[in-house]
């Protein structure tokens, strides 16, 4: 198993590049299957998470074509095995995309229900409630969906709470419904409207993406388009952090500054210097940070995929912090692992208080999901000696060589086995 080693105390300085987003690639990756044409997808992130999609496409009888420019081609011409096997399902929650772009393509899908997850519950019961509505009968038996539609109907769907991949699956089936269908408590994340510019350009009839009502009106077929993904701002959010929590002066090309309003604010409150254009942000520190008190909330509020990161910063920060996970009922596990580093963290209920102190002590630790481990970097970054980050599989799945990236920042990173 490989681990992480670094060694703190430097603070990062210079340019990177961020890379396309992960949450954006996988569900545009899965709109392939909605059409006989190719699709190609430029700005395509590699990462772990985007492979076992790729083989997930490719055993349902995808032809896939990639290069080393990030660009990828899917032609699903010939959909022989519409079914997603527990195998590979269980390691990316995201494979549950396939349901909605199959069942209206094919009429059938056969996907295993995903299973755990360490961060908390993320329950499909929308996904099928919403196409359930649109005419699919639908079954679960052995750990499996299985759907049967000959022809997808628009609805009116209310979610009864706030689910991403939920309103990317169902903007997918509905395209290719008879009717129209209205996506009402809709997501807002721009991962949405990344995917919805995506279908439109394949010629789908798309309003309202990126707001509570998505209006979708069905069409006989889509076909091939040139789709380029946004930039990752988890990935942006995380190197702005680790900016800060090192005293470094960083400059982050390609990436979006308008996507991370919250995250930009509470960076500014901590005390770092940020300009940014179109497409570029640079950050400065010239003191030790502030502490930020937040809470996670849906798009356009904080992310909650930004918690474990801010907490990290936090810790040595000057001033107490209260941070609240709401999204998440299990995403404060990397506290105890914060702790071995001699962390001053106090957690109760889904509420941690932290207070700043001058610096961490390199320790040992392990990663229990993605984002926990990008704090626990951050940690090692800024910790005194030598910290050893175990478990690291959970980062390739969300970050594209970020030891290599840190290395061009000044980091001391070395990955080893």
């Amino acid at each position: 198993m490989q681990k992480l080693i670094i060694q703190g105390g430097s603070p990062l300085r210079g340019e990177i590049r961020i890379s396309g987003a992960k949450n954006a690639a996988l569900p545009v990756l899965c709109a392939a299957l909605l059409t006989s044409d190719t699709l190609s997808i430029k700005n395509v992130p590699h990462l772990q998470d985007v492979t076992t999609m790729l083989s997930l496409l490719e055993q349902m009888g995808a032809d896939i074509l990639t290069n080393n420019q990030s660009e990828v081609e899917l032609t699903a011409t010939n959909l022989i095995n519409p079914v997603a096997p527990y195998e590979m399902v269980k390691t990316m929650r995201a494979a549950i995309l396939v349901l909605g772009p199959l069942l209206a393509r094919t009429g059938e899908a056969n996907i295993s229900l995903p299973g755990g997850c360490a961060i908390g519950l993320r329950p499909v019961d929308q996904h099928i409630k919403g196409l359930q509505a649109m005419g699919a009968e639908i079954t679960i038996k052995h750990g499996y969906i299985h759907a049967v539609a000959k022809q997808l109907r628009g609805a009116r769907i209310m979610m009864d709470i706030v689910t991403v991949t939920g309103t990317e699956n169902l903007m997918m089936a509905a395209t290719l419904a008879e009717g129209t269908t209205i996506l009402e408590n809709a997501a807002h994340e721009p991962e949405i409207i990344d995917l919805a510019n995506c279908l439109i350009a394949m010629g789908a009839k798309i309003s309202g993406a990126g707001t509570d009502i998505i209006t979708i009106q069905g069409v006989k077929s889509l076909h091939g388009t040139q789709h380029t993904v946004m930039p990752d701002r988890i990935e942006t959010g995380t190197f702005l952090v680790a900016g800060v929590a090192t005293g470094g002066e960083i400059h982050l090309t390609e990436t979006y500054p308008h996507l991370l309003d919250a995250v930009l604010g509470k960076l500014t409150e901590a005390g770092a210097n940020i300009e940014s254009g179109d497409n570029w942000i640079h950050l400065k520190m010239s003191a030790r940070p502030k502490s930020i008190s937040l809470r996670t909330a849906p798009y356009p509020a904080f992310p909650t995929d930004m918690q474990a990161q801010f907490m990290s910063l936090n810790c040595i920060a000057t001033g107490t912090a209260m941070i609240t996970e709401t999204i998440f009922e299990n995403r404060l596990m990397h506290v105890q692992e914060l702790k071995r580093m001699n962390a001053d963290i106090e957690v109760e209920g889904h509420t941690a208080v932290i207070r700043g102190i001058p610096e961490l002590d390199a320790a040992n630790v392990m990663a229990t999901d993605l984002r926990a481990s990008a704090s626990l970097v951050i940690a090692g970054l800024i910790a005194q000696g030598e910290t050893v980050i175990d478990r690291i599989y959970h980062l390739d799945r969300g970050y594209e060589c970020i030891e290599e990236k840190l290395s061009n920042l000044g980091a001391q990173i070395l990955r080893t086995n």
